[in-house]
């Protein structure tokens, strides 16, 4: 006897609407409930129904592709493996998906992946994290005016003329990581801002966002010059431990992308763990246990998994049904972690 959603959902105690955006994200569901609800969809051997997967089959088959950048950095992992457990759920709807993963982020291989997956591979509809510049918005325009949707996650370039951006908005994050700052420091003080690539939207409105909300509700602070890290430990390591010669009265340390251990590592081996304050983010296994060790202060997280999983899923959409997502920018959120709350 095939498992139902009502079974599913009487089993993880939500409503058979909750699981069914769940296991086919059509809508807002934590995480949290989301993964419960695959989990139990999984151990009952859970597949759509047999009627469904039929209708599917039997119109032309979908291929999509997804280029993934800094794959080597534990969030782009993460928004890895939400593509990935989208292309499985995807498989038994006719879709095959297609993934690239690029270490580091580069505009000339991304435009090299475009022209394989495009001219090679055939693919129908694209998901990407893009290059911000004008090469990359220019073959994104290309693809849509050829027929071919695509959609921006995790960093978007607005410019173009990409169906939506599924991640974070990344303006209301630098505001909400300025006012947790504010907080922190009542009486001022020096603020290190650390990010990843200049070339990436979201890493440069997370820093501008911060910047000027702190400029504006805490004057009495002073953010010393940004610098670049390139998503990488060691370089943020290095550049923590300049900054901190350099300025021995540092208070806080803002970290707008990938590093942020190497910015741990630096004032653990400085004698100043959980003295200086640490604004960063994503969870990821090690700034949890740096969250809970008080190198970190806070953490805000974008829901990496679900910038991976539903943009296929809405590619999807278009291309079965026609349906386009409700919003351009279908924003993931920002949830606040601190030690208490892991």
């Amino acid at each position: 006897m095939s498992v139902t959603l009502k079974q599913i959902a009487e089993i993880a105690g939500v409503s058979r609407g909750t699981v069914d955006r769940a296991l086919h994200n059509r809508g807002r569901v934590s995480e949290e409930v989301a993964q419960r609800i695959r989990k139990i969809a999984d151990d009952l051997g859970y597949c759509p129904n047999e009627v469904g997967q039929a209708l599917a089959k039997t119109r032309r088959q979908i291929r999509l592709g997804m280029i993934i950048q800094s794959t080597e950095t534990p969030t782009m992992r993460i928004v890895a493996q939400g593509a990935a457990r989208a292309a499985h759920d995807l498989h038994n709807l006719g879709v095959e998906v297609l993934i690239r993963e690029l270490k580091s982020v580069d505009a000339a291989q991304e435009l090299a992946c475009i022209r394989e997956l495009v001219d090679d591979e055939g693919i129908q509809g694209l998901a990407l994290t893009p290059v911000n510049t004008p090469e990359i918005c220019t073959k994104i325009n290309r693809l849509v005016e050829s027929g071919i949707p695509v959609i921006t996650l995790n960093t978007d370039i607005p410019q173009s003329k990409r169906m939506c951006f599924v991640g974070e908005d990344s303006v209301c994050a630098g505001k909400t990581a300025a006012g947790l700052m504010a907080l922190m420091l009542p009486e001022g003080g020096k603020v290190f801002v650390l990010t990843g690539h200049l070339s990436n939207a979201t890493h440069k409105l997370r820093c501008t966002s911060f910047s000027e909300e702190l400029m504006r509700i805490a004057p009495g602070v002073q953010l010393l010059p940004m610098q670049s890290c390139f998503d990488r430990d060691d370089y943020a390591f290095e550049l923590t431990q300049h900054a901190l010669e350099e300025n021995p009265d540092i208070k806080a340390i803002y970290v707008a992308a990938n590093g942020q251990h190497g910015v741990c590592e630096a004032l653990r081996a400085a004698g100043l763990n959980g003295r200086v304050r640490v604004v960063a983010y994503d969870i990821t296994p090690q700034n949890n246990e740096d969250l809970k060790r008080g190198t970190i202060s806070f953490l805000l997280d974008q829901r990496a998994h679900e910038q991976g999983y539903r943009p296929l899923n809405l590619l999807r959409d278009y291309l079965f049904a026609g349906r386009k997502p409700e919003d351009e920018f279908c924003y993931t959120g920002t949830i606040l972690k601190t030690k208490y709350n892991l």
